[in-house]
């Protein structure tokens, strides 16, 4: 692979990627602002500045191994925005809410990188270099940030998915969930690396299931 090969290719998997994820956590942490915690503001971490989000494993060290070993999708996290819960106006419901804003942030990205995509093809020559380069970006934000959606929504803690079960559960059940939420990531990582052992893709399987839904709703919006 020559050098311009290589930007190429890193240009178009890790813009939207980078996008994806920071966005996502900026969206938790302007949800907290809205809904009176002042944390993420305070601690500098609502901007699109990717050094203040970047997590060793989450953005960087995951996302290549999957790339590198040919997954089936494609996947990552950013440093999580910190989110004061007693500073929320309304605790238990507010921290759904501010886990729900993340998800519904990469919906909305993807409207944006279709729009972008509608755009570029009125601009561009067709099958030109400039062309072509921002359709990557743009087929890539699209289906990085819905995958980002929805393994957020799978129902583990520390997930958004987790964080929003956790509100809806009556209390005795919620105590005993949060138990759980130590060892969550470990799970998570098992589950993601689980089908090369044993054949079982719980998480391919989740995905494979609500993306399609996610994207009829990014085509509705857009149409």
């Amino acid at each position: 692979m020559t050098a311009s090969e290589m930007i190429y290719t890193v240009t178009t998997w890790a813009i939207p990627l980078l996008l994806s994820i920071i966005i996502h956590e900026v969206a938790h942490g302007y949800a907290a602002l809205w809904l009176g915690d002042t944390t993420a503001k305070d601690e500098k971490r609502l901007t699109l500045n990717p050094f203040a989000h970047v997590d060793l494993v989450g953005t960087i060290i995951l996302p290549l191994m999957l790339f590198l070993s040919k997954a089936p999708f494609l996947i990552g996290w950013a440093k999580p925005v910190p989110v004061t819960y007693g500073n929320l106006n309304r605790p238990n419901r507010d921290m759904a809410l501010v886990a729900l804003a993340g998800p519904v942030s990469n919906i909305l990205l993807a409207v944006v990188f279709v729009l972008i995509g509608k755009w570029a093809a009125l601009f561009f020559e067709y099958g030109s270099p400039s062309a072509n380069w921002v359709m990557e970006n743009v087929h890539n934000g699209v289906v990085f940030s819905l995958v980002l959606a929805a393994f957020n929504l799978i129902p583990i803690l520390p997930l958004d998915g987790g964080r929003i079960l956790l509100a809806l559960l009556p209390m005795k059940y919620a105590i005993k969930y949060q138990r759980y939420e130590p060892y969550g990531m470990f799970i998570l990582l098992g589950l993601i690396f689980l089908p090369s052992l044993i054949g079982i893709n719980v998480i391919g399987w989740f995905l494979g299931t609500l993306f399609p839904y996610l994207y009829k709703i990014v085509m509705l919006l857009t149409s």
